[in-house]
Parts: C-alpha cells; sequence; structure tokens
C-alpha cells in the first residue's frame, strides 16, 4: 500500500479555509475593494501561500501583471483579463506589487437564486480567466465600477435599501462576467449543450462511484459517442478524461487539505486499494500521490 506520509515525520500542515468576513460596519455577503487596498489590509504570505476559500473571487485586472493558480494551475493575467475562482478551489496570488485592479468578493447567497442559476456561479468546470472584448468589455468594467462606487457609498440610502441595490449590481456584473462574448461557451450547438450540461451535472454527482462513460450514457440516455462528441465540443475533451481530470481533481484536493491515508482517500474516490489510486493518479498526472502532497504544501507555514 502507498503511504501518503513516512512514519515519523509528524503532521503535514494543511492547507487552511478561509471563511467569509465582512469587515466591521460592512454589509454581511459581499466586499469590494481595489488590489492596492487589499496589499494595504492582507498579509502579503497569506495571500502566497494555497488557501481555500469558501466565496467567490471575481477579479479584473486594469493594469500590470498577475501571476495566480486555481486548483493547482498557473494563470498569467494581463490588462483586461477578468478572474473568477468558486468557493472551494485552492487559490494562492501571485506577486501583487505591481498589479493594479479591483476585486469583488461574494458569498453565494448573497445573489437571488435565478440571477445564481443563469450565471452559473457554481459551475467549477467554466474557465477561471475570461477576457471580455470590445463592448462587453465596457459592460463588464461600467458594472464593476458602479458596485465599487456603490459599495464605497455606506449611508447614503437605509441598510436594507443599500444592500438591495448591491444585491442587483453584483448581478449585472457576474452575469456580463458568466457571459463575457453575448454567448455562452460552447459550440453553439442546443442538442451538444444539452448532453453535456446533464453530462457534468450526473459526473458531478457520481464520479466517486464510476468512472466509465457507458454508466452514464445509460442513466442520461445517450450513446456514449454523443457524450463524448458534446463533451469535446464544450470541454475540449472526451467524456472518459473528462470524468478522470474531475476524479484528479478531487484527489488533489483531498491531498493538499487533509493527512488522510492513500487508502482512506481510494476509498472515498471509489478505488479498490490504494495502489490501483496510486497507478491511476501517476498516469494521470506524471506523480505520485506523496510527491504531490509535498509539492503543494511546500509554501504553506
Amino acid at each position: 500500500m502507498v503511504k501518503i506520509r513516512q512514519e515519523g515525520t509528524g503532521p503535514v500542515p494543511e492547507i487552511p479555509e478561509v471563511a467569509f468576513s465582512a469587515p466591521a460596519g460592512r454589509p454581511t455577503g459581499v466586499e469590494v475593494m481595489t488590489l492596492a487596498e487589499l496589499r494595504a489590509r492582507a498579509d502579503a504570505c497569506q495571500l502566497s501561500a494555497p488557501h481555500r476559500p469558501g466565496f467567490h473571487h471575481l477579479l479584473m485586472l486594469d493594469s500590470g501583471r498577475l501571476v495566480h493558480s486555481v486548483d493547482f494551475r498557473e494563470h498569467v493575467l494581463a490588462p483586461g483579463d477578468l478572474l473568477w475562482s468558486r468557493p472551494g478551489q485552492v487559490q494562492h496570488f501571485g506577486d501583487l506589487t505591481d498589479a493594479e485592479g479591483r476585486l469583488v468578493l461574494f458569498e453565494a447567497g448573497f445573489l437571488d437564486p435565478a440571477t445564481a442559476a443563469a450565471a452559473r456561479i457554481e459551475d467549477w468546470y467554466g474557465p477561471p480567466v475570461r477576457r471580455p472584448e470590445g463592448a462587453a468589455a465596457g459592460g463588464v468594467d461600467e458594472a464593476m465600477r458602479q458596485l465599487h462606487g456603490e459599495f464605497g457609498a455606506l449611508g447614503g440610502l437605509p441598510l436594507e435599501i443599500h444592500l438591495d441595490v448591491l444585491r442587483h449590481l453584483l448581478a449585472v456584473l457576474v452575469l456580463r462576467a458568466a457571459y463575457p462574448g453575448g454567448e455562452p461557451d460552447g459550440d453553439g450547438s442546443c442538442t451538444a449543450g444539452a448532453a453535456y450540461l446533464r453530462f457534468r451535472d450526473a459526473v458531478e454527482r457520481g464520479f466517486t462511484r464510476s468512472r466509465r462513460v457507458a454508466d452514464y450514457a445509460r442513466s442520461l440516455g445517450y450513446a456514449p459517442r454523443t457524450l463524448s462528441r458534446a463533451t469535446e465540443a464544450a470541454a475540449g475533451v472526451g467524456a472518459k478524461e473528462f470524468i478522470d481530470r474531475r476524479v484528479v481533481l478531487e484527489a488533489k484536493r483531498l491531498l493538499a487539505h487533509g493527512d488522510q491515508s492513500a487508502a482512506r482517500i481510494a476509498d472515498r474516490l471509489g478505488f479498490a486499494d490504494a495502489t490501483n489510486f496510486s497507478k491511476f493518479f501517476q498516469r494521470q498526472t506524471g506523480t505520485t500521490p506523496i510527491a504531490f502532497r509535498t509539492a503543494v504544501r511546500g509554501g504553506v507555514g
């Protein structure tokens, strides 16, 4: 059996989970700030270490360059880029010294359910970085500007009205951010889009029980080839690769966040034993579970 941690080495520091905490005197559920304000308020070492927020980050870079990692993948942001990380995703900031922009933090429950559904705010499969162009970029920038201005105008309206205005302005921003080109992501095919979305949701519910495309195809009423074509068109990978990537992501999160043994992680992800899990992980990532855990926690603490 593969051991995640060698005997006698002591506990490995976990990646901390960060809950939303509104500043004193500010409304709960949303916060808007510039990157300059973030630099002044936050510990740079904590920002640069992997952490797992329980709320959304919506960041628009205005100038400079910023490297930001989301779920163990590094993204390089240029001016005009929009980054959206979701609750539960592991992230850490790069050097913020020369980066200027605006950042919105919000809890999922702050938005009304209809907006949350239309903007697919819990879509962890969506691209973390988008680049609005033309009129779409102007719309995102204006929505961000108005939200920032209203957040700083506390006291101009009764608190309940102020919260409603913030909620509506945030709704405009997330809807524009969700559709930066004016159209949903994908190939434009209604049939392929519907099949992919049903498959994606089924994988999210069942990836710990099955990694077989045939099982999902049978339960959804599609041919396996139909699911593969739809997933290739919408996500750029085949259906089997899509399932495997979701399993790998969960494995990385479990390895990064806790001190569970390989046997325990294997059991949680539906593997017969730790050996099969380790072989799968190494085949997909090119590294062993223990090597990944060591590498991802190198900056923690």
